[in-house]
């Protein structure tokens, strides 16, 4: 028997190899097998036909002794009071991680940890079963525990691999896929901390923690026309008209949903088809990855490797995005590795130490979230962060991702006071770990799934934020353009009477629209928290309201950029949107919604179908101003250009006034035909100048030998 010291050591968590004692072992010339089962009566060791009966000791600790070393795996016969159980005994198979897959972790470089961390299945001594490794460099002991051993923290302890830097490792043959499971951590303070496994597929549904066993070996794809497609399209040279959606409250009323939420497979297919019919290109989910509190939206993510398990299993959710793939809609997904929540069964204080996070709270704490933030400059954290990234794009083909919050990362004094942060190296405030790291995802990301986006929400003057690395730039494929969204909104929200004292905010962003690749951003964030819906944000009555509002898609859509707007705007509803409620799809028996609504499809498939809004959208050739200076009469007008040379005539008039006999000046001489105007009757406008086309005249405007002579509407937007 081992000592008493020893058995406490395994019984307390204070072993780093229980595999040491426990298991088969030669003593002497005797073999030898070490049980702990505190809640057995009897234990049994059966090989092949023959049973060898054990000696137990009043700690819970079994000895058997065999005459001979056995050939093949043993089974261990367990008798509790009321039960049976027959298993292979995990203390007795090898480690189940390489060396490679060791050194390649820790200097940063495994770009598929979760095939090797967590839960994985594997084969051992030709025995299926489940590998768990988990990194805890400080832990004292670790043990895993789950339904499978009553959640006792001293039946199965992990051992500590050696030259591993704290990666710790067992073997569970014969488990089966969805048992529920955690790491139960000994700190050196002596505190245990029951957590969820890091590089976990599937959680369990909250408010319960847990992990879940889970394989995505089974999952079978059959979008391999879109993903050739995909890597072969440059996204910079095609449309994207981006649909941001909160799968929790988009709740279509087709949508069939069994209890709380719909499941991943019946969103698909509702959704798909919603979308299809708009003429959205792609769709955008508010983070997927697990969170436990439904009120962050996910921005406070807890399981970086695992779809919420709210809407179904990940099985579920590979369905949907094919699904999408087979519909032609590309699927990105919000990302947010800038933080991450403190809860206690997550990442912070992982193994009692700040593990993923910085140790000192002028670089390890946001203030405004409450939340811990990410050590870029640890190789192992950095890794762990690029592997989440690559997951999804390769493993659950997600055509991007949106980058959440990348000016916290940027800059060491993001949000706090003077005193409150510490300098870089040089003494600057740019936070050289995060800027690396971002460079080193963006070119990963790139170069490993050819064709896919990665966006910032990047909200200040950083330079070069979409541009190459090897141009000294972040690498990503585009940025939201924050300032377009704060001007536009702001002047559409202003009376039309004073408009022409703000026309500038609609023409100040074209003099900075080409310093980087912009995506155009009408999201979640403009629609909550007090500030009110956007049609609630324009000005006049109903109908102006809605007339604004639909010259201001028309001019988000014509405005060089990429697009995205968020579920709901759609509508035009009047109330800002909640996560706790539905769309307000009851507002389409209204025929202004109604109206918005057919206006909000037919621009995506005009957009679609014409690449003069989206071939040259980055830059200077495909856009030219034909009059940027009538703001007395508050219009604008401009062309959209492809690389044909073909153009796009865009007018807006910004005023409840019509304007008649409004001239024009035009590049060529001929016929001009209407491809969209906002004040069609269809659309719910009053259809003043129902005129198709015009043809141009030799009168020379706006230093141009030709141009047309319009009666402009109020409000239209006409192309």
């Amino acid at each position: 028997m081992i000592s008493p010291e020893q058995q406490r050591a395994i019984c307390e968590l204070n072993h780093e190899n229980p595999h040491n004692y426990l298991g088969l072992h030669k003593i002497d010339e005797k073999w030898i097998v070490r049980n702990y089962e505190p809640f057995a009566e009897q234990v049994n060791i059966s090989i092949d036909s023959k049973t060898y009966p054990s000696t137990r000791h009043e700690s819970g600790f079994f000895i058997t002794e065999l005459d001979k070393e056995p050939k093949k795996n043993y089974k261990v016969q367990i008798k509790y009071p009321d039960s049976t159980l027959s298993k292979y005994d995990p203390y007795s198979f090898l480690p189940s991680l390489g060396e490679l897959d060791i050194h390649l972790m820790h200097e940063g470089n495994h770009l598929e940890l979760y095939k090797v961390l967590g839960s994985q299945s594997f084969r051992s001594n030709d025995i299926d079963g489940i590998s768990f490794k988990v990194w805890a460099p400080e832990a004292q002991g670790v043990s895993l525990i789950g339904n499978f051993n009553g959640w006792n923290k001293a039946i199965n302890p992990m051992r500590k691999l050696m030259g591993s830097n704290g990666i710790w490792e067992i073997f569970m043959p014969e488990m089966a896929l969805g048992e529920y499971y955690k790491f139960a951590i000994k700190t050196k303070d002596g505190d245990i901390v029951e957590k969820q496994d890091p590089l976990g597929k599937f959680c369990e549904l909250r408010p319960g923690t847990a992990s879940v066993v889970w394989d995505n070996s089974e999952i079978t794809w059959s979008d391999d026309k879109w993903m050739s497609q995909r890597a072969n399209t440059d996204p910079l040279k095609a449309p994207l008209s981006i649909y941001e959606i909160h799968l929790g409250s988009w709740n279509h009323p087709e949508l069939k949903r069994d209890g709380e939420f719909a499941n991943y497979r019946d969103l698909a297919h509702t959704l798909g088809e919603y979308i299809k019919e708009m003429g959205y290109t792609h769709i955008e989910l508010l983070p997927i990855t697990e969170f436990p509190y439904d009120p962050s939206w996910g921005y406070q993510a807890t399981g970086y490797f695992a779809p919420s398990s709210r809407f179904g299993t990940p099985a579920d959710f590979a369905y949907f995005i094919n699904h999408l793939h087979e519909l032609e809609i590309g699927v990105l997904i919000d990302w947010v590795p800038a933080h991450f929540p403190t809860d206690r069964h997550a990442l912070g204080k992982f193994d009692g130490s700040s593990l993923y996070e910085h140790d000192n709270p002028d670089e390890g704490y946001h203030p405004d979230w409450k939340t811990f933030i990410f050590n870029f400059g640890r190789t192992e954290v950095s890794n762990f962060l690029i592997s989440s990234a690559l997951y999804w794009l390769k493993e659950f083909h997600i055509d991007g991702l949106r980058v959440d919050a990348v000016a916290s990362m940027l800059y060491r004094d993001y949000s706090r006071n003077e005193g409150e942060w510490r300098t870089n190296k040089d003494g600057g405030r740019e936070n050289y770990e995060a800027i690396e790291f971002l460079q080193r995802l963006n070119t990963l990301a790139h170069e490993t799934c050819p064709g896919t986006m990665v966006i910032a929400e990047e909200s200040t003057a950083f330079p070069k934020v979409s541009r190459p690395t090897y141009d000294n730039g972040l690498g990503f494929t585009m940025k939201w353009n924050m300032g377009w969204m704060h001007d536009t909104l702001e002047y559409f929200s202003t009376e039309p009477v004073h408009r022409k004292h703000h026309q500038n905010q609609l023409t100040f962003s074209l003099v900075y629209a080409f310093n980087e690749n912009f995506v155009l951003p009408l999201s979640h964030d403009e629609v909550v928290h007090g500030k009110g819906s956007l049609i609630n944000k324009m000005p006049g009555d109903i109908w102006q309201k809605f007339a604004n509002l639909r010259c201001l898609y028309a001019y988000m859509y014509a405005h060089p950029g990429k697009k995205i707007i968020f579920m709901g705007c759609e509508l035009a509803q009047w109330s800002e949107w909640s996560e706790a409620k539905s769309l307000d799809w009851a507002t389409l028996n209204n025929d202004n919604h109604k109206g918005m609504q057919e206006f909000s499809k037919s621009l995506n498939h005009i957009y679609k179908q014409e690449n003069c809004f989206w071939e040259n959208d980055f830059s200077h050739e495909g856009f030219e101003w034909v009059d940027a200076q009538d703001n007395e009469q508050s219009v604008l007008s401009f062309l959209r250009k492809n690389n044909a040379k073909e153009s796009i005539l865009c007018v807006m008039n910004l005023t409840p006034v019509p304007r008649d006999s409004y001239i024009i000046g035009v590049p060529t001489a001929g016929n001009y035909q209407i491809l969209l105007n906002s004040d069609d009757g269809s659309f719910g406008g009053s259809n003043y100048s129902p005129n198709k086309s015009y043809h141009s005249s030799p009168i020379t405007a706006h230093n141009n030998s030709n141009s047309i002579c319009v009666d402009l509407p109020p409000y239209p937007y006409c192309t």
